[in-house]
């Protein structure tokens, strides 16, 4: 697994309409399922008079988490394009909510496939897309004579720090990049034996 993903760095809106019915996107960045339903409350409750409320999401740095729901449109023809639309972007920690108007004409089964991949493709198109890094956090114990050589590690290769103690026990707890957090923990494991 990569070390880097690809995510939303901002909210962002989408539009598509077919033989009078509308289809609004709406792109945010999430990290947890309570976010996601916290948002589709929302615009249930913006959209009040709408047909269908439809979206998919993908959660985790390799978006191993993900739903897609239909909100009764016909089965497969709404949630799964706009995870279609996700997974082509190749973008995580995000979810797309496509609120759908009646335009009192039937699109058919794959009307509505290509109308929920347009809005939601739409919406990332006008989406800011940026890479974040995969961190992993480590919380090391040392006596307070050792500080500076563990500071010159900090220093050297550059981790960010969370929170430190420096009480009678010193600890500090730092993040850095997955594929560098075992030479962290090999400068680190070495101190002791200076």
């Amino acid at each position: 697994m990569s070390d880097t993903y690809l995510t939303l760095a901002s909210d962002a809106e989408g539009y598509y309409t077919e033989k009078r019915s509308k289809f609004y996107a709406f792109a945010h960045h999430v990290t947890s399922v309570e976010q996601v339903k916290e948002l589709l409350s929302f615009y249930r409750k913006k959209f009040y008079d709408a047909r269908h409320v439809c979206y998919a999401y993908r959660l985790g740095a390799d978006g191993s988490v993900f739903r897609a729901n239909d909100d009764g449109e016909p089965s497969s023809t709404a949630g799964k394009p706009i995870l279609g639309a996700l997974l082509s972007a190749g973008v995580t920690d995000a979810v797309i909510f496509v609120v759908r108007y009646y335009g009192g004409v039937n699109l058919g089964t794959g009307g509505l496939v290509v109308a929920y991949r347009e809005a939601s493709t739409a919406a990332l198109a006008a989406a800011t897309i940026e890479e974040r890094l995969v961190e992993e956090q480590l919380t090391y114990t040392f006596t307070y004579p050792q500080m500076n050589s563990v500071m010159r590690v900090v220093k050297e290769l550059q981790p960010r720090v969370i929170s430190q103690d420096f009480q009678t026990t010193c600890s500090i707890t730092l993040s850095i990049r997955k594929s560098m957090m075992p030479q962290l923990k090999q400068r680190l494991d070495n101190l002791a034996f200076e």
